[in-house]
């Protein structure tokens, strides 16, 4: 396995573009991704009850489809709590996109994300799809293209492809993603598409989706937030030409370490883009009594805004983190915490057993105020490990979305 440059157009048979129509002013914001082949498909939604209309399209298609050729997906307006006529727009869009690339609506799946409550320009997306249509590529540029027509407040595109070799052939998954704010465990606002060239069937595609997401992007957090269009879709074409992938195949392991770093590489990019954020934090937990409990624990460290906040000011304030493990739900042995703050600057602990340790308040500074920091809770209860990343909390985060609708 090697990374690759590359985003959705890095796996066989995928095109893509992003175009500007007018959603956002000057700037790109309608992406399509199509497949030469009939590709098998599998979903992740958000958990919020209040699912944007274009959730809903594409959960009916997870649930009824057996395959799609195309995505289409809009940036600058959510699609979401505009009632019957935000439902219908999103058939709508099926529609004239399936109309430009010659399928039927049901193998086209829809996204949008932007604002929440206004309706849709529908003239205007009219002509950004045919206009997409037109231009649709299988270059990295065009790849770079439809990166950029996904973004709202994101800073930068996020983008990754790696290559790996299956049966003698080499095997594609590339990936683009969207979000910078309303980012919160178990989905954030977040959009995030995958291609690939490998055969795998609808079910074991579903399934390796839902596992993978657990240890990505259901571990990452900016604001504790979660949105009403949070999605993952990932398509699969067969077009690298091997036999179909499932947990019977001698290579699964290495396809499905593939997939998972793929989604993991997106869900990092995500955070460091958080909104107003100057610092990327990833908390390690170790010696947990099991995954779930590292997880939930490491989770509800990188979702505490009072340890973000003392981040943000490159403070050591090291009981914020113990009281965010504290009262997460999960159990675990406070005496038997061993607590590190580490950098590029070096490492320095904090607590052992439970106990405060006397530190140098210089050199923990000089630690924090790096840009990217690691904390690791060490705990004597088995050998449960979990991994969550977030990112400090900033001034800046609420100049963002204090004036976020103009």
């Amino acid at each position: 396995m090697q990374m690759i440059d590359g985003g959705v157009t890095a796996s066989i048979g995928f095109s893509a573009n992003g175009v500007a129509c007018g959603i956002k002013k000057r700037k790109k914001d309608l992406a399509l991704v199509v497949s030469e082949s009939p590709c098998t498909f599998a979903g992740s939604f958000t958990t919020n009850l209040v699912k944007a209309a274009p959730v809903l399209w594409d959960q009916k298609l997870v649930a009824s489809s057996t395959f799609v050729k195309a995505l289409v997906v809009n940036s600058g307006n959510a699609n979401a709590c505009t009632a019957l006529q935000g439902e219908q727009d999103t058939q709508t869009m099926a529609v004239l996109a399936a109309k430009e690339l010659g399928c039927t609506e049901e193998e086209v799946l829809v996204c949008s994300t932007g604002v929440i409550g206004v309706p849709l320009p529908m003239d205007r997306i009219e002509a950004g799809i045919k206009s997409c249509a037109s231009v649709l590529s299988s270059t990295r540029e065009a790849a770079l293209e439809a990166a950029l027509a996904i973004c709202t407040t994101d800073t930068f595109t996020k983008e990754v492809a790696l290559e790996l070799t299956i049966e003698g052939k080499s095997v594609h998954i590339g990936g683009m993603a969207k979000g910078s704010g309303m980012i919160h465990p178990n989905m954030a606002t977040m959009l995030s598409f995958i291609t690939t060239d490998a055969a795998i069937s609808k079910d074991v595609l579903q399934t390796l989706l839902g596992s993978s997401i657990q240890d990505s992007y259901n571990m990452i957090s900016v604001d504790g937030d979660t949105s009403t269009n949070d999605t993952v879709l990932v398509l699969a074409n067969g077009m690298s030409g091997t036999s179909p992938l499932s947990p019977s195949h001698p290579e699964w392991e290495a396809f499905c370490e593939a997939f998972t770093e793929v989604h993991t590489a997106l869900a990092k990019a995500i955070v460091r883009d958080g909104e107003g954020a100057g610092k990327f934090l990833e908390v390690q937990v170790k010696g947990a009594k099991d995954k779930a409990t590292a997880q939930t624990l490491a989770r509800s460290v990188i979702t505490s805004n009072l340890v973000k906040t003392a981040f943000f000011g490159s403070d050591a304030n090291w009981g914020r983190i113990l009281c965010a493990m504290g009262y997460s739900g999960a159990a675990f042995d406070p005496s038997g915490l061993d607590l590190f703050f580490s950098s590029a600057k070096g490492m320095i602990q904090v607590v052992k057993g439970g106990t405060p340790l006397p530190f140098d308040e210089h050199q923990a500074k000089s630690i924090l105020l790096e840009k990217e920091i690691v904390t690791l809770a060490q705990l004597s209860d088995g050998n449960g490990e979990g991994t969550a990343w977030g990112c400090d909390l900033s001034y800046e985060y609420v100049r963002i979305n204090g004036d976020y609708r103009s």
